[in-house]
């Protein structure tokens, strides 16, 4: 499934967040106007990630069962319903699903984060 599947996939251009808000992991509820779309945005040295807060092994949200989905080493997200991994900087699976997350395109522009384009 790409994050473009989602019934309320946000268009290219959508605002998100101030770039300001985004420590290592911010999660937020993108509105519009076919509903509300999952997205973590994640800061790393590579510069801003995004991807569809929903963790390929059963759809629900990483942060389902709190907060807490950056390791301790700041390298990995995880699954808090079943403790699935994922590399923070490309989203791919490192245990615990069968495939990575959904990669969703995001540019800062004037320090707001919105949509990119493909």
């Amino acid at each position: 499934m790409s994050w473009t599947d989602y019934a309320s996939a946000p268009a290219p251009g959508t605002p998100i967040c101030p770039e300001s808000e985004v420590g290592t992991v911010h999660s937020v509820q993108v509105a519009t106007p076919r509903g509300s779309f999952p997205l973590l945005i994640a800061r790393t040295d590579a510069g801003l990630r995004a991807y569809a807060n929903a963790c390929p092994h059963q759809y629900l949200p990483l942060d389902s069962r709190g907060p807490q989905i950056l390791s301790a080493d700041g390298a990995r997200l995880m699954c808090t319903a079943h403790g699935a991994s994922f590399d923070i900087a490309t989203g791919a699976a490192l245990a615990g699903a069968p495939c990575g997350l959904d990669a969703v395109p995001v540019e800062s522009v004037a320090g707001m984060i919105r949509i990119a384009a493909g």
